[in-house]
């Protein structure tokens, strides 16, 4: 092979390796991501609405999937009466899906002795953490924060 020609696929071959390792790369590609909410503390709840709001600004609407999966206490989110319902509302405008944990609705209904009011933007799934075992398999990184 000519000395041109070695030139040549060691140029290829280093802009191929950068393109490929190169960190900047990740803002241009699809991210998906599930953020666990199973803590009913204000702070937590605040905590993942910032990180899901950060997502979208770094990233850009377009480029995360994000879903919110709420079970134990963390459900206390997706209460109709919560005080982050007008940021959950701008959220799902802006694409994020929030999914509500019917075992653990069950379980507050009879702790309660009624049912509690979730958000109607909510979708209920059967069980969280399956949920989040679902998403995972399909790709989605589990973060929780």
């Amino acid at each position: 092979m000519s000395k041109r020609a070695m030139s040549v696929l060691a140029t290829v071959l280093l802009v191929a390796t950068f393109s490929l390792s190169n960190p900047l790369n990740a803002a241009d590609r699809e991210h998906k991501v599930v953020l666990q909410i199973s803590d009913g503390s204000p702070e937590k709840q605040t905590l993942v609405l910032n990180v899901a709001n950060n997502l979208q600004e770094f990233y850009g609407v377009d480029k995360v999937k994000i879903e919110i999966v709420a079970f134990g206490p963390g459900l206390q989110l997706l209460f109709k009466n919560n005080a982050n319902k007008d940021r959950i509302g701008g959220l799902v405008g802006r694409g994020v899906q929030f999914s509500a944990c019917q075992i653990t609705i069950k379980g507050m209904t009879k702790a309660l002795g009624y049912p509690p009011a979730i958000n109607p933007q909510a979708v209920q799934v059967d069980r969280g953490v399956v949920r989040i075992l679902d998403l995972s398999a399909q790709g989605y990184t589990l973060v929780q924060p």
